[in-house]
């Protein structure tokens, strides 16, 4: 007997754009402010004035944000940092976590795959690893963190991370 054709198994689309959709719709669902954590290079559209070791932390609420898609390919919006408003283009495969402010749960991602080749502009090649008191945060909800040395017009710090490095995540079931 002959055996049946057989297709190409496939791998189909990545799961990052749909998990980072849900987790967003549960943070705002709950009361609760969602950030992304991105890998920056060349292929990011952020403020690298607000850049650290290749990373930024973007506040990607409604309230801080206009115009918001969260596609498959890209995130896209426009928020203001420092009192200027300016368009932020993420590939989605930059995204190395979304988290709720208030209690860090959320998800984790790998580094994207070309992590470590040319950095942005102006930027240092840094290594891929995590900084250790965790990513820098820009606020995307109309004021930015101050950078290191200048006194900012920020009312409080964001919190931490609860641990060091990446920010701790928790399972959300």
């Amino acid at each position: 007997m002959g055996s049946l054709p057989t297709a190409p198994v496939s791998a189909g689309t990545s799961t990052r754009p749909y998990l980072l959709r849900a987790l967003h719709d549960w943070c705002t669902d709950n009361g609760f402010t969602p950030y992304i954590a991105v890998f920056v290079d060349a292929s990011v559209q952020v403020p690298t004035e607000y850049v650290k070791n290749n990373e930024i932390v973007l506040n990607v609420g409604f309230e801080a944000t206009s115009a918001l898609k969260l596609g498959n390919e890209f995130i896209e919006f426009k928020a203001r940092f420092g009192g200027t408003s300016r368009e932020i283009i993420v590939p989605v495969d930059h995204v190395i976590a979304i988290y709720a402010r208030e209690n860090g749960q959320g998800m984790a991602f790998p580094m994207p795959t070309d992590a470590g080749a040319a950095p942005a502009d102006g930027e240092a090649a840094a290594p891929a690893k995590p900084v250790a008191r965790g990513p820098r945060l820009a606020r995307s909800d109309g004021e930015a963190t101050a950078p290191e040395g200048d006194a900012g017009g920020e009312d409080e710090p964001p919190p931490e991370p609860p641990t060091p490095g990446r920010p701790a995540l928790k399972r959300v079931k």
